[in-house]
Parts: C-alpha cells; sequence; structure tokens
C-alpha cells in the first residue's frame, strides 16, 4: 500500500483539523468527506485546496471512491454507527477518542471489529509526544515506580456543551492523562476512588475539579488532581508529572522538559509527526505492515474505563470503584444492545468482557 485513500466522516471544527492533518501527510489520499451538511463538507474540502468528493451518505461514499479506510471525525454519540458501518464494509477506521459515550458500546466496537477482521483504532492524540516518550524512558530506568501524579490547571472558557457537562473535566478532559498514565506504568489499572466537585467561582454547570487515586497492577498509585477553572499559574494543556521509583524521581512539564534526578534535565525536541499527526502515522503503518497499534480498539477499552470509573466513584460519594466489576457490567449492558447478528454472536462467545481487552502498556 503506498498511498492510503481515505473517506472522513465529519466536517466540524475537528473535522477541519484532522483534513488539515490528512491533506499534509505524504502518505494520504483524501478521497471523499462525508457530513450530514454536504454544504459544509464542500466548504471544507475547497478550503484545503481538494478535490474529494462530499455525501450526506456514508455508504455512497464507500461504493463511489473504494477507499483503504475511513477517519471517523464525527460526534462521540455517533461513533459506533459510523465505525461498524465501515468495518463490515471491508474498511479499516481510524476514529476520534473517546471511543463512544459508553464502556458498553465501546465493547461493542472492539467485538465489531474482531466479527469483521477490520483494524479499529482509536486516536489517543495526546499520547504521540517525542517528550513523553523520553519521559517513559527516564522513568523506567529508575525501576518499577510507585508513585506517579499529574497535576492539571487551566482555566478555558469554552462555552458550549462542555459548560452544561455534569463531568466536563473527567469526561472531556482527564481521558488523555488516565491513557499517557497507562503508558507510562506500562500496567493496567484496578480501582479508583474518585471526588469531584465545583469551586464556587466556576462557570460550569457541572463539576470542574476532581482528584482520583488509581491502584495498578503490581501496586502503583497513580493520582490525578486537576481543575478546569483555575486562573493563573496554569499548567501545560498536559498538565505537569512526577514519577517515584526505587532509583529516584523523574519529572515532565508536560512540554518539553524532562527532569530524571538519575539524568539531569533534558528538553526534547519535538518529533516528526505529533498529536494527531503521530496518530494518523501509527494507523498507516498499521494498515501496511499488520501490526497492532497502540490504539486498537481493544488496547484502548482501559483508558475509557478509567474515565467510567473515576465518574462512577465520584457520582457516588467517593466510594472505590473496580475497574473489572465495571467492565463486566458493561459487558451485560453490551449484550443487551441491538446489534448485527455477527456482533451479538461475538460478544455472546466472549462469556465475560476480559477478551475484549488487550493491555496498553507496551503500545
Amino acid at each position: 500500500m503506498s498511498t492510503v485513500r481515505i473517506v472522513q466522516v465529519g466536517a466540524g471544527s475537528m473535522g477541519m483539523a484532522w483534513l488539515r492533518t490528512l491533506t499534509a501527510s505524504p502518505d494520504v489520499e483524501v478521497a471523499g468527506v462525508v457530513d450530514l451538511d454536504v454544504a459544509r463538507a464542500a466548504e471544507a474540502v475547497r478550503s484545503v485546496g481538494g478535490a474529494a468528493e462530499v455525501s450526506a451518505s456514508l455508504g455512497d461514499l464507500l461504493a463511489a471512491t473504494r477507499p483503504d479506510a475511513v477517519v471517523n471525525v464525527t460526534v462521540p454519540e455517533a461513533h459506533t454507527e459510523v465505525s461498524v458501518e465501515a468495518l463490515f464494509a471491508g474498511v479499516p477506521v481510524l476514529c476520534e477518542k473517546p471511543a463512544a459515550p459508553t464502556l458498553a458500546e465501546a465493547l461493542v466496537q472492539a467485538a465489531a471489529a474482531q466479527a469483521s477482521g477490520r483494524l479499529l483504532m482509536i486516536s489517543q492524540s495526546r499520547r504521540y509526544y517525542a517528550a513523553l516518550a523520553a519521559y517513559r524512558e527516564r522513568i523506567a530506568a529508575l525501576g518499577p515506580p510507585g508513585l506517579l501524579t499529574t497535576g492539571f490547571y487551566r482555566a478555558p472558557r469554552f462555552g458550549g456543551f462542555r459548560a452544561e457537562m455534569p463531568q466536563p473535566l473527567l469526561v472531556d478532559m482527564a481521558i488523555h492523562a488516565f491513557d499517557a498514565a497507562r503508558y507510562l506504568l506500562g500496567t493496567e489499572p484496578v480501582s479508583v476512588v474518585c471526588e469531584s466537585w465545583n469551586p464556587s467561582w466556576s462557570w460550569y454547570r457541572g463539576d470542574a475539579a476532581a482528584t482520583a487515586t488509581f491502584r495498578f497492577d503490581g501496586g502503583a498509585r497513580y493520582v490525578y488532581s486537576g481543575s478546569w477553572c483555575a486562573d493563573g499559574l496554569e499548567t501545560s494543556w498536559n498538565g505537569e508529572w512526577r514519577a517515584a521509583g526505587a532509583g529516584g524521581s523523574a519529572t515532565w512539564d508536560g512540554e518539553a522538559r524532562v527532569t530524571s534526578s538519575v539524568d539531569g534535565v533534558t528538553d526534547v525536541p519535538p518529533g516528526a509527526s505529533e498529536q494527531i499527526a503521530g496518530a494518523l502515522a501509527e494507523f498507516v503503518t498499521a494498515l501496511r505492515t499488520g501490526a497492532e497499534p497502540s490504539g486498537a480498539i481493544a488496547r484502548n477499552l482501559g483508558s475509557l474505563a478509567m474515565v467510567a470509573a473515576a465518574v462512577r466513584s465520584a457520582e457516588s460519594g467517593g466510594v472505590r470503584v473496580e475497574l473489572a466489576d465495571l467492565l463486566e457490567r458493561a459487558y451485560r449492558d453490551a449484550l443487551a444492545l441491538p446489534v448485527r447478528p455477527e456482533i451479538r454472536e461475538r460478544l455472546a462467545s466472549w462469556g465475560t468482557a476480559a477478551p475484549a481487552r488487550t493491555p496498553a502498556g507496551t503500545g
């Protein structure tokens, strides 16, 4: 596969970011853009100087263009429908995070990928930083960490849907840090205790601040503290990180600077492909080589489960939530959803949620 021909679904603001990234990649040709608003899709194509076909129907555009892959940049509520349609048309999918609004739907997607035999990869764009990879190496040099922390403090005034969400910080933003924690620790989360609240000065309707303590396999703790209404002295969008192990400590400022008590300070230059460009590069490599990417749907379930478990704990008054129990409940919910017979058969064959998950820590 030389050039990967792609149909993108979704032409909103994030869709435009993806369309610019796809257009800039020498590995990709944009064959088509799908959006319910065809005029918006056409304008998106014109704005990047492209000549891709546009349609309101994914099925029609798949038939007309016969692409190698689909990039799904729709709203989360539409992710499952779009991805499943593409997978069963024989087309691999790269989908924006989160995979789905619920764990049950994400399990349906994992079953769909298995049943169709096609790749479904979730783009966790903030995993793709050269500095994050360097930080992981520094942590590994210190021996298995016992504690990993993130401090995230920003004050964005988004307005719109985020201002109305019950859990804007945990649901819309924390998944990036949670996914990075799995990547850095190289193990899987077991349980969480979380509290969330809304400071008196907050401009959000829901809880804009939270603390969460996750226990990971092997006993390491990951502690996340964050606020989306923290004016002044803001952190990076990636937060500020610290790891402590038997051999010392290491920090990352969320941007370029990685510091180790053993190796000193390193300012890491940006990589060739970071953020969504990094996700695209890994997806293209997976299509060309057959290697499973770190964002394959089964590997991404743990990150989504961390969000769901943190929300469950926070909304239950800070009780401890076991992720295995949460996944099993989601599995039962998935079996009750109206899905294609092939998906239902695959789900039923598991007997438990466990076969859907593969570790993401080594990705």
